[in-house]
């Protein structure tokens, strides 16, 4: 079965905590991935903060959720979240207890942190949201943990992230977990976004680590390695590819990049290699030929400089 990932519309929903999300989790299923979006709310007439207005929306209550989906919760005006009509809405909240305990992922994005912590399922435990309300967010459920200065958090099966751009790292990073690195890349390669982050920001994926620039010449050939890594390729190749001299694009891609061109090959190497090599079914000599690698000594050699 595919998994769902279901997001939960409330009123004056901030477009772009939705969008971004929605788009990267779009992007990974034209990548073929076995997902599925769904939409919901709480009743009629939603509109965003800008005041666009959303068709009618299936009653959260109808929804189908099974065990390792997910429920994406988009963050809404401030104002709505502290307001009582919403918490009073217990039937929501007992709701997304609910689908909690059922083993779904819940996702807080951004302000959606707010949901969560009203729901309960957040005291004693590590979140964070935009930065401009985590004392809020403290001092209203003074149970949490709120964490500043971090980008997502992730604790007994529940996410929570700041503001819009953090919302698209954890759905990467959900992503990558689902499907792997490289098809993180390619799906963050697709919305131009090279330098996906993991929740404290200290590691990155090698496939999307070296790209927080914007020469297009040099990500083209980043892009080329990655998707060639069986194939001998020589410096004359990418600087074709490029669009320059060999020895222009030594110097760009050093400059653009802080590595050389045989140091990001190796970085990818390595990685790939390590993701390859969990797969019981294939011998180190079938990797290293994936790698464009001659011998199981040559990719031990690779792996050592780790």
């Amino acid at each position: 079965m595919p998994t769902k990932f279901i997001f939960l519309i409330l009123p004056h929903v901030h477009i772009l905590d939705l969008a971004g999300a929605d788009q990267a989790i779009h992007e990974a299923i034209g990548f073929n991935a076995d997902f599925e979006i769904e939409y919901c709310s709480i009743g009629k007439n939603i509109v965003t903060t800008s005041g666009l207005p959303f068709a009618p929306l299936k009653h959260y209550s109808t929804m189908q959720i099974s065990n390792g989906d997910f429920l994406m919760i988009p963050g809404c005006a401030y104002s709505y979240l502290t307001s009582k009509e919403f918490q009073q809405n217990k039937e929501l909240f007992e709701w997304i207890k609910i689908q909690y305990n059922k083993g779904i992922h819940l996702c807080g994005i951004c302000m959606g942190t707010f949901v969560l912590a009203e729901s309960g399922l957040l005291n004693y435990k590590f979140c964070t949201t935009h930065f401009k309300k985590t004392s809020e967010l403290q001092k209203l459920y003074p149970k949490i943990k709120v964490q500043e200065n971090i980008l997502f958090t992730y604790e007994d099966n529940i996410y929570t992230s700041a503001g819009i751009a953090a919302g698209i790292d954890m759905t990467l990073h959900i992503i990558e977990k689902l499907k792997g690195s490289h098809f993180a890349h390619l799906v963050a390669r697709e919305l131009v976004v090279y330098n996906r982050r993991n929740g404290n920001s200290t590691q990155e994926s090698e496939f999307l680590k070296f790209r927080n620039h914007i020469h297009s010449g040099i990500h083209k050939v980043q892009d080329f390695i990655i998707d060639n890594l069986s194939n001998k390729t020589n410096l004359a190749d990418l600087a074709e590819i490029a669009n320059m001299s060999e020895r222009n694009l030594t110097r760009v891609f050093r400059k653009e990049t802080g590595i050389t061109v045989n140091e990001f090959v190796t970085s990818i190497r390595i990685a790939k290699a390590t993701e390859l090599l969990k797969n019981p079914d294939l011998s180190k000599i079938e990797v290293a030929n994936k790698m464009g690698l001659q011998s199981e000594k040559h990719l031990l050699r690779i792996l050592k400089t780790k």
